[in-house]
């Protein structure tokens, strides 16, 4: 009854009218990455997500992953080994890897896109490959040649997948609280011995192997954060002609029983003095784990975006298939025993809500995804460092605020369906369930609002949102005498120029008390994201009245973005309100006295 159709029409919109993507590919280097060619891409992914996991969405949600206490072995529901198996040999685990270690060289905007469906199409089943993808990159830029010979290969070809192992028992967020240990052995090689919980794919039936990226403790190291290295410790050791050797002490304890994502292996891996090989400098493990982790916060991000695509999908479909009641201001289809459910406002209005925030944020996060392409690829030290900047600042506006909207999104489309959607057969439970652990993992919403709030914009001093509001001023510039968008530049730069002395406030307050930066932060990447949607929603009805797409399509950018500007963006004036309000509301009660 759930379906899945790859929404291709507003990728190319996004990709290629909005955000001239094939322009910037020829710019950054991407010599290949050809319309012609990205266009190829972007239908195989289509057709893989919908043809291939889509259809074991419903399977993996009954069966789940299994696990063998006896043997530590997780086996996956039926299906998903077959799918992924098919999924490399079409080449798509190094869709974005270098040629050199066998993958393809796609930006990581084409990635993204792709990302999108996958995780529409079968979002427990995409989480393999999601932080495979992150470990990659971690060996990539943070790994000895001898490291990336021997791993990236099989793990770019798909043969072995990889892991991010830093969350313990004890120890989430706070990773200076660490206690896993890494004991020097003689031969150069390292004992690691510990516990780590919440590790996607830290076992499955999939592969042959599994590296996992460790943060573990030196002998020597430092208290706190500062003394965290990371390590690659495989499942199965590796000899130095890249053969497999035998198992490691590594086991797979238990699998987590979760609300959502029952497919995705959420597993507690102990490490009992498992062989392992450092990576990057000692004590200097938080740079490899940022490396992996930034990627995947881009990465969930998607996340939030495709389950909210799918639910929006398959509520619209219905809205307009459902017969209740008759319109308000008459029948509409008076043949018929009552009108179907879109006539009514109040549908309307979450379809329309589900609308404005999936393509806003599709282009935001596509945004965020070109960011990281110039970040690596720009053609100067000054472009990179602009894109960086940018990128850091983006990135958790695009975690925290799209799961958050995944979650509002999947709940308005279950709405839609009344009792129906509560029900398991319509699949949209599963939908707002699988929805709610994307602002979760890979850091809460919370730690992207202090992220943003505290390094990104205080320490960093607006570095990244100087580069925003410098493309939105461009924007409203370029555009101050076109007629197609004059109703939304006014309102979009007043909302930069408040955006700008919003944060010099909370600067000047946090001066005096630190608090400031905690009490604003949940307040502030929010304001921050319905600003980001406010200049895309701008800037796609000017590519669209610019753009060959049909009449029909123009008309809907332009509606769409008529409702974002008077029904969502004023959310604004709420966090801007809590924002003002400072510290007092949340500070002055007494912790014992919140149950008085």
């Amino acid at each position: 009854m759930n379906t899945y159709k790859a929404p291709l029409t507003d990728l190319r919109f996004a990709l290629f009218d909005v955000l001239d993507a094939e322009s910037a590919f020829a710019h950054l280097g991407y010599a290949d990455a050809n319309r012609e060619l990205v266009d190829a891409v972007l239908e195989e992914s289509a057709r893989f997500a919908e043809n291939v996991i889509a259809p074991l969405n419903r399977v993996g949600d009954e069966v789940g992953a299994v696990y063998d206490k006896a043997t530590g072995k997780v086996t996956t529901p039926p299906g998903f080994k077959e799918a992924y198996a098919q999924f490399a040999e079409g080449g798509w685990t190094g869709l974005e890897s270098p040629a050199e270690f066998g993958g393809q060289g796609m930006p990581h905007t084409v990635g993204g896109a792709m990302k999108e469906m996958l995780h529409a199409a079968n979002l427990a089943w995409a989480n393999f490959p999601l932080l495979s993808h992150g470990a990659t990159e971690a060996l990539l830029q943070h790994g000895e040649d001898w490291q990336k010979q021997a791993f990236l290969p099989p793990m770019v070809e798909g043969r072995w997948t990889g892991t991010m192992c830093l969350t313990e028992p004890h120890c989430g967020s706070d990773l200076g609280l660490l206690k896993t240990r890494a004991e020097p052995l003689e031969d150069g090689s390292y004992a690691i011995t510990g516990t780590k919980i919440f590790i996607t794919a830290g076992e499955h039936d999939m592969t042959e192997n599994i590296v996992h990226l460790v943060l573990a403790r030196l002998p020597d190291a430092p208290a706190g954060s500062k003394g965290i290295s990371m390590f690659i410790v495989p499942k199965v050791k590796v000899n130095a002609d890249g053969s497999l050797g035998e198992a490691n002490a590594v086991r797979c304890g238990a699998i987590e029983h979760k609300m959502g994502i029952h497919a995705s292996a959420t597993c507690v891996m102990n490490f009992d003095g498992a062989i392992g090989t450092l990576i990057g400098e000692p004590h200097k493990g938080l740079m490899a784990m940022f490396t992996m982790m930034n990627g995947a916060r881009l990465g969930v991000g998607m996340q939030g975006l495709g389950l909210s695509e799918r639910a929006y999908q398959n509520a619209l479909r219905y809205s307009r298939e459902r017969l209740q009641m008759r319109a308000l201001s008459g029948a509409k289809l008076p043949e018929k025993p009552a009108d179907p459910i879109i006539v009514h406002p109040d549908v309307r209005r979450m379809l329309l809500t589900q609308k404005a925030l999936i393509e806003g944020g599709r282009l935001l996060g596509l945004q965020a995804s070109l960011a990281l392409d110039a970040a690596e690829h720009g053609a100067d030290a000054a472009e990179r460092e602009q894109a960086e900047a940018l990128l850091g600042f983006l990135t958790p506006i695009v975690k925290a605020c799209i799961t958050e909207w995944g979650v509002e999104c999947t709940y308005h489309a279950l709405q839609c369906f009344g009792g129906h959607g509560y029900i398991a057969e319509w699949g949209m439970e599963q939908l707002a369930r699988d929805a709610r652990i994307t602002t979760l993992y890979e850091g809460t919403t919370g730690i992207q609002a202090l992220d943003l709030m505290g390094r990104k914009t205080m320490q960093l001093k607006g570095a990244g949102l100087k580069v925003f509001l410098g493309q939105v001023e461009a924007f409203c510039k370029a555009e101050a005498g076109n007629p197609a968008v004059a109703e939304f530049i006014g309102p979009l730069a007043e909302l930069a120029q408040e955006w700008g002395r919003i944060t010099r406030e909370i600067g000047m307050r946090a001066a005096g008390d630190a608090e400031e930066i905690g009490a604003a932060a949940w307040d502030y990447l929010f304001y921050s994201g319905y600003a980001c949607l406010a200049y895309w929603w701008a800037r796609s009805v000017a590519a669209a009245e610019k753009s060959s797409q049909p009449q029909g399509f123009k008309d809907a950018k332009r509606e769409t973005a008529r409702f974002y500007f008077v029904r969502i963006l004023p959310r604004t004036r709420t966090h801007v309100q809590s924002i003002a309000s400072g510290t007092a509301p949340l500070m002055t009660l007494d912790a014992d006295a919140f149950d008085a």
